[in-house]
């Protein structure tokens, strides 16, 4: 296992809390760096971050985020120092995980400048179809890390439930929302936000336009090697939530939606945030998906104490019934 301990005092350093029946839990917050490995099938380092008072011995889920640097750059570094920020310290996932005590996975995905187009922190077309290692098909490659995470977490005494929980806001929550319609067996919940109003839509054709990745369903077996699986999907409790004041509009940017996409989009889902996340809204209920949606009204493209509050009690009453 090749890993690097960022924080001093360390994932060792156990506590209990009470006596009789003592229940040892982790005494700091601890960080821990796994290295890319290949053999495993993922080509990009990850992020563990273990909150303080997360138990040993007792099942846990494993939150998931993925990286969002905010930066087109080839510079690894960026991408590890903004990963390392996003588990530890400014996130919606790092509230959850610390409120929680369940431990949060980030993977370090690039973003590189030598390739503009290929918007992986948003996991869109151009990555999907991408064949070199470092970038290619950073779906399967988050599995791999989840999997390896099982091993490492095992070894500290905190094994994990099947099936993890996922957080997103902005390009990781479109992320996080179109991982989910290409693997919805593996989740167990999800909370995404910021999403500049367009969802992934859970169809073939809206229109009697067909609808291929990322817009919908239509092309998921010839481009992900799996049809889409409907019913796994319509199972997964969502909390889907947007400001009323967020304009942030990637559908508009080459580096997010090819001119083809855009035009389809602008077309027939709607040409601001706001129009679109509400016909979003009634795309998903047309399909029997019913996450809760919530709308915030004096939000932007930012989150709140009381948005990760109300997202943390969702992840919460999740965990209470499972």
């Amino acid at each position: 296992m090749r890993y690097l301990l960022f924080l001093a005092l360390g994932p060792f350093s156990l506590v209990s809390f009470a006596q009789p029946n003592a229940v040892e839990r982790f005494k700091t917050d601890s960080l821990l760096l796994v290295k890319k490995n290949p053999g495993k099938g993922f080509h990009n380092d990850y992020i563990l971050f273990i909150p303080k008072g997360t138990p040993v011995n007792k099942k846990l889920f494993l939150l998931v985020e993925p990286n969002n640097t905010g930066k087109i750059t080839d510079s690894m570094e960026v991408h590890t120092e903004h990963a390392i920020a996003l588990a530890s310290v400014s996130s919606v996932g790092n509230n959850i995980s610390t409120e929680l005590r369940i431990p949060l996975l980030v993977p370090i995905f690039p973003r590189p400048a030598s390739k503009p187009l290929t918007y992986t922190h948003a996991l869109d077309r151009d990555v999907m179809e991408e064949t070199t290692p470092g970038l290619k098909r950073p779906d399967l490659q988050l599995l791999n890390m989840i999997e390896d995470a099982r091993t490492v977490l095992a070894s500290l005494r905190i094994p994990i439930e099947p099936k993890f929980f996922m957080s997103g806001f902005s390009a990781s929550g479109t992320f996080t929302n179109r991982f989910s319609l290409l693997h919805p067996e593996k989740i167990k919940a999800l909370a995404i936000g910021g999403f500049n109003g367009e969802l992934m839509l859970p169809q073939n054709e809206l229109n009697g336009i067909k609808l291929n990745y990322p817009l919908g369903t239509n092309d998921l077996p010839a481009l992900a090697g799996k049809p889409f699986d409907k019913d796994s999907y319509q199972a997964i409790p969502q909390f889907i939530y947007m400001g009323k004041l967020d304009d942030n509009d990637a559908v508009q940017f080459d580096d997010a939606y090819s001119e083809d996409e855009r035009r389809i989009i602008n077309d027939n889902i709607g040409r601001q945030v706001q129009e679109r996340y509400l016909r979003c809204q009634e795309l998903y209920r047309a399909n029997n998906i019913n996450p809760v949606f919530k709308t915030y009204e004096t939000v932007g493209h930012w989150t709140t104490g009381a948005v990760n509050l109300e997202v943390i009690r969702f992840f919460l009453r999740q965990m209470q019934e499972n």
